[in-house]
């Protein structure tokens, strides 16, 4: 079994400079003092303990005649002023990297500046970047308490702010971190601070995950990037932390596995290099020379050893009682209590314990732990599902099978699905049938795949989302142009909008409705009908079969509001119609929505008028008369003056009624006179 050990693995620039500045001092004759310990590796600290150097909590604690060593991690502008007063001797080990941070917040927030920090709000390191602040400081771990921090703050929007980061600080959190702050301050300047050496180890140790079955970190229990190295690692293949080589179980490694190495910041390379060998002798040395020394019989009782002790490793347990963190457990056929925690109970980080299992339930676990002392064994289901979901992927692969799985993560490069209790992993480029720029969407999502690449040895799985939506999507299109018609209705989404018309996903294919189509009123988006993800109701105008293009009704004709006006009027019906517009010949009217009439302007009254607008304004309502109707050139002419030339005839008709008898009684001759009255207008003239 090859173990691959990562080029960045070990000391950083700043550590090793702080580590060889205490070595010196000490071959140079001085007392040395460190400011809390100069590393987090214990075996580093006992060695320089074992030379005479003392840890201290504070200046204050000095010895006298010694050497005050101020570690890589730095410490507040307080601190440098309280070494100052004590006339102490000082040694200042502070990384540049961090050096760099103190320098930009000392100097923006004696500006007025704001400071954001990314990091452990109880790290050294950051309690010294702090402590070169003047003004307001708000700390982070990650981007959902930057997210907090700035609702809780909402003077920071609009005020001036800087945001930096802890060196050892996760790269990928801190991208996160850039895009909710960008959007959460306007005046705002980012520093990205993590130290380039901690980002490139990050970057490999997740290469090597990615490559390895099994990851070995080593470094100190306290040390801040190797738990960023074990957080990073994790995601991708079991990860186990190290401080020392005597950590390393057998039962970690077997046959055919490959195994990545790397270490923290604060590792010395003697250290790795033991790790390194050690894991390198039980594997590869020491097994095969046990084996190469056995008779046949010693071999064949050996093989059965391992097979029973394979397993006894795993084992059955009845769930007793169900927390937030973890599942406990009672195992069967032993005295003894089990527990599994939350990540060891599914491949869903998401997921919660009580939506997978219930009291009662009995399960196949994996021994991962076993406290001697307590009596208690840390248990882990997932792993379990994993190897048995692993003879799935492989019968799969060569099947061509679909498996059905969630996605579970969004990783650079792509997304991750638990499929049978498996892992695989799914490139951006197989994630969806349209290329998505982000794919966060995805995140919780129920999909199918198909395994298109794996690599037995590693038990690595590469599926594809794309295949299998395209292969659907495909029958699909050949079922509706097996069966399309004019006229069918269908029910389906807008997929997008176009300044001519909709495209609708009718299941498989897409189909267009033009603007006109949209409306039987004057619409000028496609927006004002409907919306990307609406569902909406469409039927099949005009099929393209060999062009594979579909056109689509929208309207429906018993909408359409001439077919409504033709059923409830008909020329020389009186109508009740708004003013909706004017022009120099005349004025429209609105008779009912979507069909107007024209009142000429001939037809307003039964008097000459220069202009509509002195008569009619918009939004007023008048009684008409439907005069003319043409349905051809959808036009209807309507006449207001109609009414009131209908009205004039009925007032004038009573008075000559009552004129008729004295008409009849007067002789025809004397109707002459009546004509000569011409001199007695002129005299009243």
């Amino acid at each position: 079994m090859p173990v691959c050990l990562a080029e960045t693995a070990g000391f950083c620039f700043g550590v090793n400079k702080a580590v060889d500045r205490v070595r010196q001092l000490l071959d140079e004759g001085e007392r040395v003092a460190t400011l809390g310990p100069i590393i987090h590796n214990p075996q580093v600290v006992a060695e320089l303990e074992a030379r005479g150097v003392c840890t201290v909590t504070a200046p204050e604690e000095t010895p006298d005649g010694s050497v005050l060593v101020i570690r890589s991690h730095g410490v507040s502008r307080e601190v440098y002023d309280r070494i100052a007063a004590l006339g102490l001797r000082c040694c200042d080990a502070t990384c540049p990297f961090v050096a760099k941070i103190h320098r930009l917040v000392a100097t923006h927030s004696a500006e007025g500046a704001a400071v954001l920090i990314a990091g452990d709000p109880v790290h050294p390191e950051v309690l010294g970047i702090r402590g070169h602040s003047v003004g307001p400081v708000y700390i982070f771990q990650n981007e959902v308490e930057l997210e907090n921090c700035l609702n809780s703050h909402p003077e920071l929007e609009n005020s001036s702010c800087i945001m930096v980061a802890q060196t050892t600080f996760n790269k990928n959190v801190w991208k996160k971190c850039e895009k909710i702050a960008k959007k959460g301050c306007t005046n705002l300047k980012i520093f990205d601070t993590i130290c380039s050496a901690t980002a490139k180890r990050q970057e490999e140790a997740i290469q090597l995950a990615r490559q390895c079955d099994k990851m070995v970190i080593v470094g100190g229990r306290e040390s801040s990037n190797t738990a960023k190295l074990c957080d990073v690692c994790a995601p991708y293949c079991p990860t186990h932390w190290v401080e020392t080589a005597a950590e390393l179980r057998r039962d970690w490694f077997s046959g055919g596995m490959t195994v990545g190495l790397t270490a923290g910041a604060s590792t010395p390379a003697d250290i790795i290099k033991e790790v390194h060998f050690t894991m390198s002798e039980i594997v590869n040395k020491k097994e095969t020379q046990i084996y190469e020394e056995m008779s046949s019989e010693e071999f064949a009782a050996a093989v059965d050893a391992t097979l029973q002790n394979a397993t006894d490793d795993k084992v059955r347990g009845l769930v007793v009682a169900i927390a937030p963190n973890e599942v406990q457990v009672e195992v069967i056929g032993r005295k003894q209590t089990g527990y599994i925690p939350a990540d060891e109970l599914s491949n869903d980080p998401s997921a919660n314990p009580a939506d997978l299992v219930k009291v009662g339930d009995e399960l196949e676990l994996l021994i991962m732990r076993t406290n001697d002392q307590e009596g208690t064994i840390m248990l882990s289901k997932k792993r379990v599902d994993a190897l048995k979901g692993w003879q799935t992927i492989v019968e799969a692969e060569a099947e061509g099978a679909i498996l059905d799985g969630t996605v579970v993560d969004v990783i650079k490069g792509g997304v991750l699905v638990v499929t049978n209790g498996f892992r695989v992993f799914v490139p951006a480029s197989h994630a969806s049938v349209n290329r998505m720029e982000d794919l966060s969407p995805l995140k919780g999502q129920a999909v199918q795949l198909k395994i298109i690449e794996i690599n037995a040895h590693r038990r690595h799985a590469v599926g594809s989302i794309r295949l299998v939506a395209q292969a659907a999507r495909k029958e699909q299109e050949e079922a509706f142009w097996a069966q399309a018609e004019v006229g069918q209705e269908y029910t389906g989404a807008v997929k997008s909008l176009t300044s001519y018309g909709a495209f609708v996903d009718l299941g498989g294919v897409d189909g267009m409705v033009h603007i006109s189509e949209m409306s039987w009123g004057r619409i000028k988006h496609p927006s004002e009908v409907m919306n990307v993800g609406d569902t909406v109701t469409v039927f099949i105008k005009a099929l393209d079969a060999e062009k594979r293009k579909i056109s689509l009704g929208y309207r429906k004709a018993e909408d359409n509001p001439w077919e409504i006006f033709k059923a409830q009027y008909a020329e020389g019906s009186v109508v009740t119609a708004k003013v909706v517009g004017m022009t120099a010949f005349g004025a429209f009217a609105q008779i009912i929505p979507g069909v107007d009439g024209l009142v000429h302007i001939s037809q307003i009254a039964n008097h000459r008028v220069e202009k509509p607008q002195d008569e009619l304004k918009v939004g007023q309502e008048v009684e008409a008369k439907i005069t003319a109707i043409d349905y051809d050139r959808k036009r209807i002419s309507l006449s207001m003056r109609a009414l009131l030339e209908d009205e004039a005839p009925a007032e004038e008709a009573a008075p000559a009624e009552e004129a008729a008898p004295a008409e009849e009684a007067a002789p025809a001759e004397e109707a002459a006179p009546v004509e000569k009255a011409a001199p007695v207008e002129e005299a009243a003239e």
